[in-house]
């Protein structure tokens, strides 16, 4: 894999995007359920239950980009001398607080 910082690009293999579009394929499933939940008048409870479902989906989604950014992207650019990669992990998971 390959992290151009210039450019804001990330060559992603085929087998990383299909499991990364699988689990986003997932998390539309979700959300397309609680549309129907909603139309079905289900009870509140059952829609916050798949809505808390729906966020630990995203937050895994996003756990995974993030460790894989840590071990290609950042790796690489302090390699190539880029040091300012650091200042976007700091604002990274200052926005994951």
């Amino acid at each position: 894999m390959s992290c151009e910082n210039n450019h804001k690009t990330k060559l992603r293999d085929d087998n990383n995007k299909k499991i990364l579009i699988n689990r986003i394929n997932r998390i539309i499933g979700q959300t397309t359920g609680i549309k129907k939940m909603i139309e079905n008048n289900r009870y509140c409870d059952d829609i916050l239950i798949q809505l808390a479902a729906i966020d630990k989906s995203i937050k895994s989604l996003a756990n995974v980009i993030l460790d894989d950014h840590m071990h290609s992207c950042l790796i690489e650019n302090i390699k190539n001398g880029n040091d300012k990669i650091v200042d976007e992990i700091v604002d990274l998971f200052k926005r994951f607080q």
